[in-house]
């Protein structure tokens, strides 16, 4: 067996078998670098170079979570759990709270979407935002299954589909510049019609998680809730009109320097010179918030020794060529073959931005030569580094959702995002991105 399938394949069963996901990572990665014949010292190097790729990452989200917890001291999520559980207090019937519950759904979805263009801060808002609707959805008995998918759905199709903000990134600077480096014009190519029907394939599996699969009511313990995120936070028009300041300073901070990290703690640092957040616990929050995020950081450092391990292998390149060999002239094969591979490997790395130079070189020349238009072949390249984004205990698309909804110990990473999000999502842009292909 090919050492990077073998590698990903240890890594999900172990996270599957509730193995917490760094240990699956470290055994998946060894593994690997043994059956690839590399030696146990050669592969342990190889994962500690990798390691300090994620260290950035890592400190980003730690200071986040620091600024997230001072946000949490202003009030101003709590005011809008506040507002929001008053409304369910007075309303006794179900098509009230039916309708509050897609008013959560619906904001949920929108920040999420607007974390990827309009304000580019990715997931920090989650720690932000959901902790403090955790007890209205409680008392709404709404499936947190249900907003991971919510979440995963607005981290990742607006990149997929919309060239702005990390779109951007994606299609533009990656996507098309990768397979035009490959042998494909795309300078007149509209990537949005390109990636159209994959993101119809996420849409659907949003719909089918909203309206089928958690539509139903789920029970959470509310005093644990209470126990661990505080649900009686006093606030008054300061700390919220400083709260709203601290988030636009840090994100022209952010914008301005291009660093997360900054711009965190630019925010932090006006809670403190503000008095909402007192001098004398600045030190407590600070180390509570980098404790909320931690987690993220240590899985996202272990992911980039993983990855690094699987490219040294040089089986990666190995595992498409072997694809290509068995695909011969049936172009509906090559399309699948090439989105699985593309899955596996996305659901090892965690992360469809460093996929597609990996297959982009390989691909693009079959693709060519098997006949595909040049927008089937950006349609190819793009979902197959896409997949596998939802879905992977490594990406940060599925560990952002699981950091808000799991504040209380009552959300598992691995059953209650990763597998909801791989089936919703996985499957349906495995369809739609085979479809897109073969009739573009």
């Amino acid at each position: 067996m090919n050492a990077v399938v073998a590698a990903v394949l240890i890594m999900l069963v172990l996270s599957l078998c509730r193995i917490h996901v760094v240990v699956a990572l470290i055994i998946g990665a060894i593994s690997g670098g043994l059956m690839a014949g590399m030696s146990l010292e050669t592969t342990i190097n190889a994962f500690n170079t990798g390691l300090g790729g994620g260290a950035t990452v890592a400190l980003s989200y730690a200071t986040l979570g620091a600024f997230a917890v001072a946000i949490g001291k202003s009030g101003l999520a709590h005011a809008l759990a506040d507002k929001a559980l008053a409304i369910v207090g007075r309303q006794d019937d179900g098509g009230a709270a039916t309708g509050i519950r897609f008013m959560i759904i619906g904001l949920l979805l929108a920040v999420a979407i607007s974390s990827q263009n309009i304000l580019p801060i990715h997931i920090a808002f989650i720690p932000l935002v959901v902790p403090p609707l955790l007890y209205v959805m409680a008392k709404l008995h709404m499936d947190r299954r249900l907003v991971a998918c919510v979440l995963t759905f607005g981290l990742i199709t607006p990149y997929m589909f919309l060239p702005v903000g990390f779109g951007g990134i994606y299609l533009n600077e990656i996507l098309l510049a990768n397979v035009g480096d490959n042998g494909v014009d795309a300078s007149e190519l509209n990537v949005m019609s390109a990636m159209a029907l994959p993101a119809l394939g996420m849409l659907i599996g949003l719909l089918i998680a909203v309206f089928f699969s958690y539509r139903g009511g789920r029970g959470y313990d509310l005093k644990r809730i209470e126990q661990t995120e505080r649900v009686d936070v006093k606030y008054n028009p300061k700390t919220l009109v400083m709260a709203l300041v601290a988030i636009a300073v840090a994100f022209v901070v952010q914008l301005w320097l291009g660093s997360m990290i900054l711009g965190a703690l630019a925010g932090f640092v006006l809670f403190n010179i503000s008095g909402v957040v007192k001098w004398k616990e600045a030190d407590d929050l600070f180390t509570e918030g980098m404790k909320m995020l931690a987690m993220i950081g240590f899985i996202m450092i272990a992911a980039n020794g993983f990855a690094e391990v699987m490219r040294e292998t040089g089986e990666i390149a190995s595992l498409v060529e072997g694809s290509v060999a068995a695909i011969g002239d049936n172009k509906a094969l090559a399309a699948l073959l090439m989105l699985v591979v593309g899955l596996l490997i996305t659901m090892g790395i965690g992360s469809s931005f460093s996929t597609i130079p990996i297959i982009a070189a390989l691909y693009v020349p079959l693709a060519l030569q098997l006949g595909f238009s040049p927008l089937a072949i950006v349609a190819l390249v793009g979902t197959a580094g896409a997949l596998g984004d939802a879905g992977s205990p490594a990406s940060d698309s599925t560990l952002g959702p699981t950091a808000g909804l799991n504040v209380d110990g009552q959300h598992n990473h691995i059953w209650d995002t990763v597998v909801p999000t791989f089936l919703h999502y996985n499957l349906p842009l495995l369809a739609f991105g085979w479809l897109a292909a073969m009739v573009l």
